[in-house]
C-alpha cells in the first residue's frame, strides 16, 4: 500500500490519519492480535511508518498489547453504541431481555449486523448458577453465525443485494450460494434453532427483531440443557419469540414518535 494512488482524486489527504485508520481496519478485519511486523507485511508499509501510529492508538485507548500482539479495545465499539439508533435499541431491549433471562433461567444476547459481521451489543447473564454468554463487542462473520442466516433472509431487497455482493467478494460465489440457500431454508419459522458450533450442549435459539424496512437485530438465547429443568427448550423458544416481537413493536413506536 502506498501513500499516492494515481486513481485517488480526492482534494484533501491526511496520510498520517489514513495510516492509523488502516491499522484499526486491519485489526478489525483480522479479529485476532497482530504484531507490528505482521501489520507491516499485510498493509505494505514499513514498521517504522506504522510505529508512531501504533503508539498513538495505544495511548488513546483504541488498541492494546496482548501476548500475541496488538488488538482492538472496545473504545470504537463504545463510541458506536452512543449513536442514537443503537442506543435506542439497547434501551428498548434491555427490560425485555431481563424478563427473558429471568423466565428461562438462561442468558440472552442482542446482536446487530456490522458489514460482513455480526456484533453483540448487549447481554443479560443467566440468573441461575449455570449459563453461557459472550462478551459485548464479540464479532463473527455473518457467513458463520446463526444470526447471519436471519440477517440475510429477512433483510430488504436492497440490503440483501449489498450484503450478497460483499460476501461474494470475500468468500466467493460457491460459499455464499450455499449460505443463501441455507438461510432461506432455516428461517421460514418464527425463530432459528441450531446446535452451537462452539460449545457442545448449547443450542442457539435466535429470533429476529424487525423494523419498518426489514430485520434490525436478533435476540439470542444460547440454551443449555440442565438436569433441573426450569424451562424447556420449546418454552424458551416461545418466550424468545415473544420478547423479540415485543421489542420490534416498541422500536416501531420509537421510530414513529
Amino acid at each position: 500500500m502506498t501513500d499516492q494512488d494515481p486513481t485517488d482524486h480526492r482534494k484533501y489527504r491526511a496520510p498520517a490519519l489514513e495510516k492509523g485508520l488502516d491499522v484499526l481496519e486491519l485489526l478489525s478485519a483480522q479479529g485476532e492480535p497482530m504484531t507490528p511486523s505482521q501489520m507491516s507485511v499485510t498493509l505494505g508499509r514499513s514498521v517504522s511508518e506504522l510505529f508512531r501510529m501504533i503508539q498513538v492508538l495505544e495511548f488513546r485507548g483504541y488498541i492494546e498489547q496482548s501476548p500475541d500482539g496488538y488488538r482492538l479495545t472496545n473504545r470504537l465499539f463504545t463510541l458506536g453504541m452512543a449513536q442514537a439508533p443503537i442506543k435506542s435499541l439497547v434501551d428498548v431491549a434491555m427490560p425485555a431481555m431481563r424478563d427473558l433471562a429471568s423466565n428461562t433461567r438462561q442468558s440472552c444476547h442482542l446482536v446487530v449486523p456490522s458489514g460482513d459481521q455480526i456484533v453483540v451489543i448487549a447481554r443479560i447473564e443467566s440468573p441461575g448458577d449455570l449459563g453461557y454468554s459472550v462478551r459485548i463487542g464479540y464479532r463473527r462473520s455473518i457467513l458463520d453465525a446463526t444470526s447471519g442466516l436471519i440477517f440475510y433472509s429477512r433483510s430488504n431487497r436492497r440490503t440483501r443485494k449489498h450484503l450478497h455482493e460483499n460476501l461474494v467478494s470475500l468468500f466467493g460465489d460457491a460459499a455464499v450460494a450455499e449460505f443463501a440457500e441455507r438461510a432461506v431454508a432455516m428461517t421460514r419459522g418464527a425463530h432459528v434453532e441450531r446446535p452451537s458450533d462452539f460449545v457442545i450442549g448449547v443450542t442457539d435459539l435466535v429470533a429476529p427483531i424487525m423494523g419498518s424496512d426489514g430485520v434490525i437485530a436478533t435476540l439470542i438465547t444460547p440454551f443449555i440443557e440442565q438436569a433441573s429443568v426450569v424451562c424447556s427448550k420449546a418454552e424458551a423458544a416461545t418466550l424468545l419469540v415473544q420478547s423479540a416481537e415485543a421489542i420490534s413493536e416498541q422500536m416501531s413506536a420509537v421510530s414513529q414518535a
